[in-house]
């Protein structure tokens, strides 16, 4: 059986199984535990229930392990079947037990929505640093395959013909540490990059410049208010770039690695890196968890 003193024995395995070290799951459990109790009575008042707080069976795992299984299951996305074996839980309560630690996990973490609302409230030159330092931001779009939906309309609003899979989009934007400000709620993968950002781009404390790449050509004129930056492009009929255009374009690609180091951060969540087999309604809350558990470690390793 897998428990939280038997891996915990060895640090490594561990971090593969869980993408935390130790003592940042550690730190993270202790808030967990601190706020549980508050948010099982919460959860149990919910409206329509029937049956009294305490009544009911009770969990088989002790939070701690509760909380393990799900970092397991997000990290390696095993089936609900084997990770059931590993915990010695029947399958059909796996994800009951993790839907359940879900809402309580993001409240402890640094999901983008906490940063985003946070940064907005900046007012001095300094906390807008805080946030952004260098007074830079960086947005890029990432794909995830989804199975292919069984309605025709589904099937070919979520097909990516750059893919050439159905797919989900979701748009991140990253300061210059690579931690996750804003994250945009899921799109259908026919959608264009800079469609979604027309629907739901971050707005953005005054003087911070935003770096995009080509997939956002046309934003300098539509949203001129965002100080935005994207390479030079080379028009039809206008010639080769200058050598100046284009060691303007390397040096902003080599800045805006930060971005797609970050979406590889992400993307070693297995969960959310192969195709996603859950039901698309979770796909937002997976999505939160894994950009802030992101957060949490690169939080940790610039203190």
């Amino acid at each position: 059986m897998l428990n939280y003193r038997r891996l915990s024995g060895k640090p490594s395995i561990f971090r593969s199984f869980t993408g935390l070290e130790v003592s940042e799951f550690d730190s993270l459990y202790v808030k967990l535990e601190s706020t549980y109790d508050k948010y099982e009575v919460k959860r149990l008042s919910r409206r329509g229930r029937k049956r009294r707080i305490g009544a009911g069976r009770p969990f088989k795992l002790s939070l701690m392990d509760r909380f393990l299984m799900l970092l397991v299951y997000y990290r390696l996305y095993i089936t609900s079947t084997l990770t059931g074996f590993l915990f010695d839980l029947d399958q059909s309560n796996v994800l009951k037990n993790i839907r359940v630690l879900e809402p309580l996990v993001k409240e402890c973490i640094p999901i983008p929505k906490k940063l985003y609302e946070r940064a907005g409230r900046a007012s001095t030159v300094e906390e807008v640093e805080e946030y952004f330092p260098g007074f830079k931001a960086f947005i890029d779009a990432t794909e995830q395959e989804i199975p292919r939906p069984k309605d025709k309309r589904k099937s070919r609003s979520h097909y990516s013909g750059k893919r050439g899979r159905h797919t989900v989009k979701v748009q991140l934007t990253v300061n210059s540490k690579g931690l996750i400000m804003h994250k945009t709620p899921h799109a259908r993968g026919r959608r264009h990059d800079y469609d979604i950002f027309k629907a739901s781009h971050p707005r953005l404390p005054p003087g911070v410049n935003l770096n995009l790449d080509l997939g956002y050509d046309g934003v300098q004129n539509d949203y001129p208010e965002l100080n935005p930056t994207t390479p030079f492009k080379r028009r039809r009929g206008k010639g080769e770039l200058t050598a100046e255009q284009k060691s303007f374009n390397r040096k902003l690609a080599g800045e805006r690695v930060v971005v797609e180091h970050t979406i590889c951060r992400t993307k070693k969540f297995r969960i959310i890196g192969e195709e996603f087999r859950n039901r698309l309604r979770w796909y937002d809350r997976a999505t939160d968890i894994v950009s802030g558990l992101v957060n949490l470690r690169i939080m940790g390793a610039n203190m």
